[in-house]
């Protein structure tokens, strides 16, 4: 709840030397209170922590994990004044902050002010040593060291077999220092959950939701039960795919799982990238987004050139190419934009525009994992990201806007309901918007040709969807299932990968191809896991985002089949997206969901009713298929040993 409305962040800013509790003060004036300490605070820490993540150094970690350590202490502080009105009358909002209060952080820490300093420290060192994580080859002139963003273009674009397996190794690789940190963070949170009264840090989390531990796991279960038989045959299909690209000794692994490396995206959770071997129908509705985007980039670039005549150096032609990127993102940006002002939202802040990381520097390093910010409350909002011309970046910049106009709405509401009615709707907002950019939209904005009215084009658009919403489906499960049990001590130190790779198993239906032994770290070559963000929200807004997407139509007057609704430019359904937003925490989800939706539970029913001619049509050509796999070859397995150091770069 108190945290940074973020893809990568959900740390409670709070800051300040531990003030006298008045005396006689009242439950209600207590929370008043906390909400004055806590809007005064918010931006200094939120500053140190943009820093962190936009200059990472040694002066930045140091600076942010001072902060992180007077935030762990201030709501320590103020969940002990908290206990003191146990069992009083207060009033109904009162008695929800102080729920959310000892709920505030994914963080919990210990009472012991060395401990908490300790905490701090490992998560700003593992935030770090993401984010400047490099992968070396080579030695001498030849050595050639990639960061990220270009290993994940060699899994984009690059077919090669070897070279695909190459790059993602080579980033698994930067996570394996981080071992030793992680197992004592999970140790140090897991004492800082129990001292509040939960087993774990895990129950904690699970905590979050208006509804018990247990029902909350019940109920991702329950949902993952609705959608496991579309994901299943979607996985069948690329299977059939991927052996016909790469031959059925290398499309796949035994048991019928497929390949890590081979999936287009370093964890397997998007397989949009697999467009041109997933395609149904070439040139059936054509949906390159990417091309456009390209082409969109040349252009800028030969206008940035046409400013810079004569003789050029290398160095002109990097910074021309940078400015390229820059106008690119931008207008990127403005155009995810334009869709939320034709709502009836409001244009972003000049701040925005101002402050907003768009594209990586060329200076120095930074975490370009997509964030949204609010750094005061007030309507300093900003991005974080290192924007490319590709669809996924495109349609990432739509979700990230969702973050940030959910915190315009909410920013009327006292800071401690400044928050997602549960952590899965700020998830869900964004995508809630893209499922509504239609081809019919695509087309409108110039991003791809007129779309002919044919079965074929029809299949291409849902194959199009499917690879990055059902993809994810079980990613978005397993991570959280991974951290519960590491949490409980269900998944030892000693274990950390194979269970890992077990899980990844067991709900994606994907595996290494190379032994995964337990001297690597492979969870923390994931951002949210050395970032500590929960990520059982993600799937969440998986469901809720196709349930909001149907209650919009609804409100727009669509009608026809769910999946050919844009509600671009209504007013009448922004209105109503507009008035969920504004609710912010300050009510049980399921109210706020029943305000826009008419239900009270979440519900994946809107996700088969949008992908039901996509379903229909893998099922026929799976048809003699054998589909599913087997989950017991997950990785090989292979003796614990002691971390070998990857090639990370210093802090500075």
């Amino acid at each position: 709840m108190l945290g940074l409305t973020a893809c990568g962040r959900d740390d409670a800013p709070a800051a300040g030397d531990t003030a006298a509790t008045p005396e006689g003060e009242t439950a209600d004036q207590f929370i008043a209170r906390v909400n004055e300490e806590y809007r005064a605070m918010f931006p200094e820490i939120t500053s140190a922590q943009w820093l962190a993540s936009t200059y990472i150094n040694d002066d930045s970690q140091r600076i942010a994990s001072k902060a992180n350590e007077r935030m762990l202490n201030q709501l320590n502080d103020w969940i002990a004044q908290a206990k003191r009105f146990e069992g009083q009358e207060m009033s109904p909002d009162t008695a929800r902050a102080i729920q959310l209060l000892k709920l505030g952080t994914a963080m919990p820490a210990p009472q012991d002010p060395a401990k908490v300093a300790e905490l701090a420290g490992l998560a700003t060192k593992m935030e770090g040593m993401y984010g400047a994580g490099t992968y070396c080859t080579g030695e001498g002139d030849d050595k050639n060291c990639r960061q990220l963003g270009a290993l994940e273009d060699v899994l984009r674009s690059n077919r090669d077999y070897d070279a695909q397996l190459d790059a993602w190794q080579g980033w698994h690789s930067i996570a394996m220092p981080m071992r030793q940190d992680y197992s004592r963070f999970v140790q140090l949170v897991n004492e800082g959950a129990q001292e509040l009264g939960y087993a774990d840090a895990g129950e904690m989390w699970r905590s979050g939701y208006d509804m018990s531990p247990a029902e909350i796991a019940a109920e991702t279960d329950r949902l993952w039960g609705q959608v496991k038989p579309l994901y299943e045959q979607l996985h069948c299909y690329t299977r059939t795919r991927l052996d016909a690209q790469y031959g059925p000794d290398k499309g796949e692994v035994a048991g019928g799982m497929l390949p890590a490396h081979l999936m287009g995206n370093m964890w397997q959770q998007d397989w949009s990238n697999l467009w041109g071997i997933l395609q149904p129908y070439k040139g059936a509705g054509a949906l390159d987004i990417t091309s456009a985007l390209e082409t969109q980039w040349q252009q800028n670039f030969a206008a940035e050139m046409a400013k810079h005549k004569g003789e050029r150096n290398a160095s002109d032609l990097a910074e021309i190419e940078h400015q390229a990127d820059l106008v690119t993102a931008r207008r990127m940006t403005e155009r995810a934009e334009d869709f939320y002002v034709s709502l009836g939202m409001p244009e972003l802040p000049d701040s925005y525009w101002e402050k907003t990381q768009f594209i990586k520097p060329r200076d120095r390093d930074v975490v370009c994992h997509a964030s949204a910010w609010d750094m005061n409350m007030e309507g300093d909002v900003r991005t974080k990201m290192c924007i490319e011309p590709n669809e996924e970046n495109f349609t990432t910049i739509y979700h990230e806007l969702g973050h940030i106009y959910y915190d315009l709405a909410y920013n009327v509401q006292p800071p401690m309901f400044q928050a997602g009615a549960h952590d899965g709707f700020h998830e869900a907002i964004g995508d809630t918007i893209v499922l509504a950019m239609t081809p019919e939209y695509l087309n409108s904005i110039g991003l791809v040709g007129q779309q002919a009215q044919s079965n074929e084009a029809l299949i291409n658009a849902q194959m199009r969807m499917a690879l990055a919403k059902v993809s994810f489906l079980p990613f978005g499960l397993m991570i959280d299932r991974w951290r519960w049990g590491v949490f409980d001590g269900t998944i030892t130190p000693e274990n950390y990968n194979q269970a890992w790779w077990d899980l990844k198993a067991r709900y994606q239906g994907v595996a290494p191809v190379t032994p995964r032994g337990e001297e690597f770290f492979d969870p923390g070559a994931k951002y949210h896991v050395p970032g500590n963000t929960p990520y059982t929200r993600y799937f969440l807004s998986h469901v809720l985002q196709f349930q909001f997407y149907k209650a919009l139509c609804d409100a727009s007057g669509h009608q026809g089949p769910l999946y050919e609704c844009s509600f671009y430019g209504n007013k009448e359904a922004g209105a109503k997206f507009q008035a969920m937003l504004g609710k912010g925490a300050s009510q049980p989800w399921q109210q706020t969901l029943k305000e826009l939706t008419g239900g009270e539970q979440m519900d994946a029913s809107a996700v088969l009713e949008y992908f039901a001619p996509l379903q229909a049509w893998l099922q026929e050509q799976n048809e003699g298929q054998t589909c599913g796999w087997q989950a017991t070859t997950a990785a090989a397995p292979a003796p614990a040993a002691t971390p070998a150091p990857a090639e990370t770069p210093a802090q500075g």
